[in-house]
């Protein structure tokens, strides 16, 4: 299908060229055509296209970057975009208007507090290796959404897919306010010596760190996409042979190279043999005549990262209970369960982001728990397959970026939800309505009456005594409290809150009343002056 494609040679961006387009990407944000909405979605639509058009192509670069299955490629990364980019076209309009449902004291309704939407500036977007196109796209269509410009700066490690990017975004979208910046750590290191209002990181921790630092140093917001250590919790309780069917596809899609799926499975120690049993069967289903033959399985991004996942399989202490099988020359590694009884392993300690995975037996859920929370206290996925009190415990002893009960990294796999790290796994959340968020400013706002000046008086020199009691009658409220910290109901304390407004007194309610009554009479007739 797309064998005949050509796929452009990896170029890297002039060094000399970065500041110039960082400038440039400053100046599109500046002349404010970016806070125009019908722009927005007028970019967001050419995106759409571009995606659309070059499919195809991207499905061929993918291929050449991970061996990836075309059908995985239009699933998990085309039309996982696509789906992304429908919904905010949907719902920009309605992201972007000024929110009101906001608390404040009634004393403040005549001052019309709202939080208006704004767009962050020129953005920095720098993308990882196993998913180079949905990883870069989804940061990017937040950008548009919110109204930045912004630079990406794909993984050389996937260069066919770095180029093809290139060439979409140069072809559909505007040429000051959007760029694609290829190259590796010479360019990066320029891209970070410019000032950005926003940087978007995905991938390793110690990369995150240099980052992080370097964005310190101009105070510059990030977020950090990254992984983790991640457990899967198995019992009695478990359905073992849709737990093995559901986690067996959730390391060998991408050959594992997901930042979500489990690191190591805690199987309780009285089904860890048939648990096992399962996993071999549904291999032999998912791969009859073997992974390396299938059509179906990815390849390592590289010889870097293939040693270093050979490294923790030929380290471990543990016994190779499936696969154990590969081949340098191309990049297979085949998926790989080793049983360990330490969580001192090296297939415990470090993370695979690849097809191997490790299963460590547990007897009570107490000590499945303590070992989660030993190996990597803040994952960025849990999956968990007990019963619903397991589950729930599970949920609320372990933290995580995210967490999917009964399969293996679902919520990651809804292109509209938040989906993010926390602690060591990352800061921030993007896709659907988080994306805009991510590079949203929200404003407030509040537009002060001029007949307001006598209710503001006590702030004016010079101090008023009386002006002070009221200011304080107005905006305090009685307690729902008692002094034991426990909620106070009944009849009277609902009727005081509803007629009293809440005020503290009946002299604090009675003004509050006078405040209310007086705005809306002010805004009534300001509204028949528009009539």
């Amino acid at each position: 299908m797309t064998s005949d494609i050509k796929i452009p040679a990896f170029e890297a961006t002039p060094i000399d060229t970065i500041s110039n387009i960082a400038a440039t990407a400053r100046e599109s944000y500046q002349s404010h055509k970016t806070k125009d909405i019908e722009w927005r979605l007028v970019q967001l639509r050419k995106l759409y296209w571009g995606l659309t058009d070059y499919s195809e192509k991207f499905q061929a670069a993918l291929k050449k970057d991970l061996n990836k299955p075309f059908h995985d490629a239009m699933l998990t990364e085309i039309h996982h975009s696509v789906q992304d980019l429908n919904m905010t076209l949907k719902m920009l309009k309605t992201w972007a208007k000024d929110d009101k449902s906001i608390e404040y004291n009634w004393a403040f309704t005549p001052l019309n507090p709202r939080i208006r939407k704004e767009p962050l500036g020129a953005v920095l977007i720098i993308g990882p290796y196993n998913f180079p196109l949905m990883l870069n796209v989804a940061p990017l269509i937040g950008a548009i959404s919110a109204g930045c410009t912004a630079v990406i700066k794909p993984s050389e490690s996937a260069p066919a897919t770095a180029m093809v990017m290139k060439e979409m975004v140069e072809k559909y979208l505007d040429p000051t306010s959007f760029f694609v910046v290829n190259g590796a750590v010479p360019e990066t290191t320029a891209l970070l010596n410019e000032k950005w209002d926003k940087i978007f990181y995905t991938g390793s921790a110690a990369v995150a760190r240099i980052i992080a630092k370097k964005a310190a140093e101009t105070l510059t917001p990030v977020v950090l996409e990254l992984g983790g250590r991640n457990p899967s919790f198995v019992s009695k309780s478990t359905d073992l042979a849709l737990a093995a069917r559901r986690l067996l596809w959730g390391k060998t899609i991408n050959a594992g190279q997901v930042c979500l799926s489990q690191n190591y499975v805690l199987v309780q120690k009285d089904v860890v043999e048939d648990f096992i049993k399962y996993l071999n069967a549904t291999y032999k289903e998912f791969y009859p005549k073997g992974a390396k033959a299938s059509s179906d399985y990815a390849r390592i991004i590289n010889e870097r990262q293939f040693d270093r996942i050979k490294k923790m399989i030929d380290s471990t202490n543990g016994k190779i209970v499936l696969g154990g099988e590969s081949d340098r020359s191309e990049l297979y590694i085949s998926p790989t369960i080793v049983l360990v009884d330490s969580a001192d392993d090296p297939m415990m300690t470090e993370e695979s982001f690849g097809p191997a995975w490790s299963i460590m037996p547990y007897d009570t859920l107490e000590d499945a728990i303590k070992i989660m929370h030993k190996v990597d206290p803040t994952p960025l996925a849990l999956t968990t397959f007990g019963n619903k009190v397991e589950n729930e415990t599970v949920l609320n002893q372990v933290t995580s970026g995210g967490a999917t009960i009964n399969d293996a990294w679902m919520h990651g796999a809804i292109a509209t939800i938040p989906f993010g790290g926390v602690g060591e796994s990352g800061t921030g959340s993007y896709h659907g309505r988080a994306s805009y968020d991510c590079f949203t400013h929200r404003r407030t706002v509040v537009e002060v009456p001029g007949w307001m000046d006598k209710l503001l008086r006590v702030r004016y020199a010079p101090f008023s005594a009386p002006d002070f009691k009221r200011q304080i009658w107005m905006t305090s409220t009685k307690p729902d409290f008692d002094r034991d910290g426990k909620p106070i109901s009944g009849v009277s304390y609902w009727l005081w809150l509803v007629f009293g407004l809440g005020g503290p007194s009946v002299k604090g309610a009675l003004l509050r009343w006078i405040v209310l009554l007086a705005s809306s009479y002010a805004a009534f007739f300001q509204y028949r002056k528009y009539l």
